[in-house]
């Protein structure tokens, strides 16, 4: 009923692409909680250390299994999306090449260094604050901004309609 080109270009949270293009030594983050127990779960970054056909081998790079190897399975996919009016299943890996994050997604991991996108504020409140902790050490953080802003300054917005007293 719908091309396969249409189906192949839907993006949900959640779902990976469904052309995957990975090679040994890529950065990936797990998309599902496939195996909490041994680290093994949504958010959870990784470096490619082998592939096969239905299972990809990561070194996880985050957490106490940090070092560890693990095994990501191909899986049967189905989007909780409610914009598509339709129910499909993709099977792919469940992993994303993982060379940037948002700021949400990083939250309660350490990482060596961090780049920050401040041209636009974007910021809801805490979230700034969020970024620049993530960092093990404050030489590590590099920040862009605005070149017509002389003053480097960035909003911290806060909604004060949502504030309860």
């Amino acid at each position: 009923m719908y091309p396969v080109e249409y189906l192949n270009t839907i993006q949900c949270s959640g779902l990976p692409l469904a052309k995957l293009t990975l090679k040994i030594g890529c950065p990936v983050m797990v998309l599902r909680n496939i195996d909490p127990s041994h680290g093994i779960c949504n958010g959870t970054r990784g470096v490619v250390t082998r592939m096969q056909s239905r299972v990809i081998e990561i070194r996880l790079l985050t957490g106490e299994f940090m070092g560890k190897k693990a095994f990501v399975p191909r899986l049967s996919l189905n989007p909780q999306d409610t914009q598509i009016p339709f129910e499909f299943c993709r099977r792919q890996f469940p992993v994303n090449l993982c060379f940037t994050m948002t700021i949400n997604k990083s939250q309660g991991q350490s990482v060596a260094n961090v780049g920050l996108n401040l041209q636009h504020s974007v910021f809801t409140h805490g979230q700034l604050y969020v970024a620049i902790s993530r960092v093990t050490a404050s030489q590590n953080i590099k920040a862009i901004w605005e070149e017509n802003k002389p003053d480097s300054v960035t909003k911290n917005i806060v909604y004060p309609e949502v504030i309860i007293d």
